[in-house]
């Protein structure tokens, strides 16, 4: 991409467009915001540095390019940035991303985001979340040769710190940050520094000939200081006779770099009229209710609601309107209860045609939008599912919604080095009441978002490095924190390699809980439970993608799977089932005391003839015989519903705190979907009529997925695979 790079003369914009280049960007303009008062020595901002303003001036002609800079306007600092990036864009219409030197401050990078969203521009930030020590020793490494030019710290002395190199500084930096706590890269705002040469500068260095410190504040603890060049002169560099000189060199960042355009002139003040906004759905397709079905299950807290349409080849209209009819009809479901998108905690969005993402993503924008979701908008995991071949549509949604807008959001939009950019209207992870949801990762490499070359299994070490990063945000790890993992295959993906795909995962989660336990001497975490599911088609055409749900405390203690003795609690005896030791294998659960129980629940081949084959009485020996007809399913049915129920119970929860319940199936038991829901539905009316505790008020409380297959291992080969995730409020 051709890139317009935000300048500060500091050497944390300056490593950015070295990485810009690195992965194989082109750097075409420097932006930067000056004070419009020349006289303004302290800028009071917390999203630019002011002290290097001369340095602009002259970066784009010993980079051998030419200059842009702007000077700063009355008003909003961000909308002085979007006048200065418009104007770029105007004069330089290739310019298609924007490099930034954000490290740790969301207050800037999330405004940088703001910004090119608006004007269609990608943020490109390469040394977002990284380590500092270690970003700070590879900046000097790659030859970032820097001088502080303002200190501001505990430890940092004007008269003495100013003017030195961060070279030299380096370790002076880390006893502070030992003793103090501070930020060794100056990501606080300890210090600021002035580049005066880099691998960029490919014509000439600065050399800083007369300074003058200037204090602004004596604090006997933290005094603050400036530095104020007097005087300086460029020092030319080998090949370089003189600053027009264009001659050509070996160097790859002088080869990528091309050439930087100088931008002048005026810029409309008023931004606002530039802004496009997003166009609101105003038309309306028509939906007939035997084709519209929506389930909900209610609960205090949060919820689920699940829309998909019953589609036959005379209805069919394409997943454009499909999708549309299905989005509005959530929304109207949403006003209804008094909620809004913003209420809305995680999407699944099931397409029939992973080919047709950019047309689902098209019409998904017009719905949920940042304007809509003021708290940020939710995570979301989308996936090709065998939607026609079960007599649905070609769009199905599920939602999960909170009754409150506490959630805490991590939404970063800039490519960085740190975790995939989530460039779209969907978060990395929604945290809410200690449940933090992640949206589906991908096999990508961040800093490039393309997919990672080695198969499955390389994929899925990347997706789980990608879920790390963005666990450490909410101070947790996929390898302690995790209840359940749902990992989505890919039909492309061999049978042969899906083993493969689950050995990986045990052994990557191993080696990181030890690690754990080595550097935190933890004594207990979470054991997790799994759940493979085999999909038509990933994004991007993945061959894996990994869905992590983890339980975040609230204070520092540790977490543990706590086993209750329960067994004073017994579950009631439904439709005949008597407990038996090998109803244990049929499940995989996850407890986290009075708060979380999470369930996967196996029907195999093995498992249903099982059921059928017991010892039953006259009356339930009828049931099993007149169900052939469903292909025994009625009575499948009714033993999964005995099974949760008990797991429930048992565990001191209730149907009540069941946030969602997905069943899948797959597509080989080719029975149309609208006759399987009848048939679960059917089973729960009749465990509503044996527990009047239990309240159904007319909407499924469970989501069908139709799959090719599913299961709690890698081989994917269940009749039924029931999820299930009960949460007390």
């Amino acid at each position: 991409m051709k890139v317009v790079a935000l300048v500060s003369g500091g050497k944390d914009s300056c490593y950015a467009m070295m990485k810009c280049i690195q992965y194989g960007h082109q750097i075409v303009a420097l932006a930067n915001l000056m004070p419009a008062d020349d006289s303004v020595d302290e800028l009071d901002s917390y999203m630019y540095q002011t002290k290097t303003d001369t340095w602009i001036h002259k970066a784009s002609r010993f980079m051998r390019h030419q200059k842009l800079s702007y000077r700063m306007t009355p008003g909003d600092e961000v909308e002085d940035m979007y006048i200065l990036l418009n104007e770029v864009k105007r004069q330089i219409p290739s310019v298609t991303a924007v490099s930034s030197g954000a490290i740790a401050s969301d207050y800037q990078r999330l405004r940088v985001e703001s910004v090119c969203s608006r004007l269609g521009l990608v943020s490109l930030a390469y040394l977002w979340k990284q380590d500092q020590s270690l970003l700070l020793q590879e900046m000097i490494t790659n030859g970032i040769n820097a001088i502080t030019v303002k200190v501001a710290a505990m430890g940092l002395e004007p008269g003495k710190h100013l003017g030195k190199e961060i070279a030299f500084l380096d370790p002076y930096l880390h006893k502070l940050k030992e003793s103090y706590g501070i930020n060794v890269c100056g990501e606080g705002g300890e210090y600021e520094t002035l580049t005066l040469d880099c691998p960029l500068f490919v014509n000439a260095r600065i050399v800083l000939d007369e300074f003058q410190v200037v204090l602004h504040s004596a604090d006997s603890i933290a005094p603050v200081g400036v530095l104020h060049p007097l005087a300086f002169h460029l020092e030319y560099k080998a090949g370089s006779a003189s600053l027009s000189g264009s001659r050509e060199t070996e160097n790859s960042i002088q080869e990528k770099t091309g050439l930087v355009f100088e931008v002048q002139g005026e810029c409309p003040q008023n931004s606002e009229a530039m802004c496009l906004p997003v166009a609101e759905v105003t038309d309306s397709v028509e939906v007939t209710d035997n084709r519209l079905n929506i389930s909900r299950r209610k609960k205090d807290n949060a919820f689920s609601i699940c829309c998909w349409l019953q589609e036959t080849q005379k209805t069919s209209a394409g997943l454009l309107d499909d999708l549309r009819v299905v989005l509005k009809q959530i929304e109207s479901k949403l006003v209804r209860y008094g909620f809004d998108w913003g209420h809305v905690l995680y999407i699944h969005l099931y397409i029939s045609d992973m080919n047709e993402f950019v047309v689902a993503n098209e019409t998904y924008v017009k719905f949920i939008t940042h304007e809509k979701c003021p708290c940020g908008v939710p995570s979301r995991s989308t996936i090709e599912l065998p939607l026609l071949e079960v007599g649905l549509g070609k769009a199905y949604i599920e939602v999960l919604v909170a009754n409150d807008q506490s959630k805490r959001v991590l939404h970063v939009q800039s490519i960085s080095c740190w975790a995939p950019s989530c460039i779209g209207p969907y978060s990395q992870a929604t945290l809410h009441k200690e449940v933090l949801q992640m949206a589906g990762q991908l096999g990508l490499d961040p800093p490039t978002m393309t997919l990672c070359n080695g198969g499955p299994t390389v994929e899925l070490e990347q997706a789980l490095q990608n879920s790390e990063a963005v666990a450490k945000c909410f101070n947790c790890s996929i390898s302690t924190s995790a209840i359940y993992f749902v990992v989505y295959c890919s039909t492309y993906v061999a049978s042969s390699e899906r083993l493969k795909i689950q050995e990986k995962l045990d052994a990557f989660l191993k080696q990181m809980r030890v690690w754990h336990f080595e550097e935190r001497s933890m004594s207990k975490v979470l054991d997790p439970i799994f759940l493979f599911v085999l999909a038509s088609n990933l994004p991007k055409s993945a061959l894996v993608e990994i869905k992590p749900i983890l339980y975040v405390t609230d204070d520092s203690e540790t977490v543990s799977e706590i086993v209750q003795d329960l067994s004073c609690m017994k579950a009631p005896l439904h439709w005949g089932f008597q407990h038996a030791d090998w109803h244990e294998s049929c499940f995989q659960k996850c407890v986290v005391h009075e708060k979380i129980c999470a369930v996967i629940l196996s029907i195999t081949c093995e498992i249903a003839a099982r059921i059928c084959s017991e010892s039953l009485d006259a009356s339930q020996s009828k049931d099993c015989q007149t169900s052939q007809a469903d292909g025994g399913m009625g009575r499948l049915s009714r033993f999964c519903i005995y099974l949760l129920n008990k797991i429930i119970v048992e565990n001191n929860f209730s149907w009540e705190d069941v946030t969602n319940l997905r069943l899948y199936f797959p597509t080989s038991l080719s029975m149309p979907m609208v006759t399987l829901s009848a048939i679960f539905s059917s089973a729960f009316d009749e465990l509503a009529v044996m527990n009047p505790r239990m309240k159904i008020d007319g909407d499924s409380i469970f989501n069908l997925v139709p799959v090719l297959g599913a299961g709690r291992s890698a081989t994917m080969d269940d009749i039924i695979t029931c999820e299930l995730f009960a949460q007390k409020s």
